[in-house]
């Protein structure tokens, strides 16, 4: 059976939608960004060494791993610390497009395969109080960008180009392809 190197209830959905027995196996990794690092290198350091902690705890199983960053203006923007982070977060990204990034990486029979999908969101104008009444949902408190796209989140969501999987945080497209390549998954 595939370990999933996440907690997100939301990648666990994505597996389950896509009929992909698994179980879970916690990755308790720094998720600091690198000085001058890009959010591409970012989001492939990150998934890469959730991916191999968990490969420690269990070196003959296969290992999925994911991370998505949310990048604004250069700025990669990761979970949001405390109310008044989320607020920033948010005004950042009223009125722009921004874009998601998520790396998935499976790693078996000593291998790493890793793909990288990208999307571009365009949100509404967004006031603060439309953001303090969002941030009191609790929904943005652990997500990247402080903000869900399968939430409550959408009602800021103008565009989106790209994978909505993806955005959610396990694209289910590069998913399918790595677990099709081990032989996980008929696709």
């Amino acid at each position: 059976m595939l370990v999933l190197a996440s907690q997100s209830p939301r990648r666990r959905e994505l597996l389950h939608r896509i009929g992909v027995a698994h179980e879970i196996m916690s990755a308790g990794v720094d998720e600091t960004p690198a000085h001058a690092e890009s959010a591409e290198t970012y989001v492939q350091r990150i998934t890469l060494a959730k991916g191999m902690t968990v490969q420690q705890l269990a070196p003959t199983r296969a290992i999925l791993a994911a991370d998505t960053c949310v990048v604004v203006n250069g700025n990669i923007l990761g979970k949001p610390e405390d109310e008044a982070h989320a607020l920033h977060m948010l005004l950042q990204l009223s009125a722009t497009t921004h874009e998601v990034h998520t790396g998935v990486a499976l790693l078996y029979n000593g291998k790493q395969d890793y793909r990288l999908s990208s999307s571009k969101v365009r949100f509404c104008p967004i006031s603060e109080a439309q953001a303090r009444r969002y941030w009191a949902t609790g929904e943005p408190a652990d997500k990247a960008g402080a903000y869900a796209v399968q939430g409550r989140g959408a009602l800021f969501v103008e565009h989106i180009s790209g994978s909505y999987s993806g955005i959610m945080g396990l694209p289910l497209y590069e998913t399918g392809q790595l677990l099709a390549k081990a032989g996980l998954l008929t696709v």
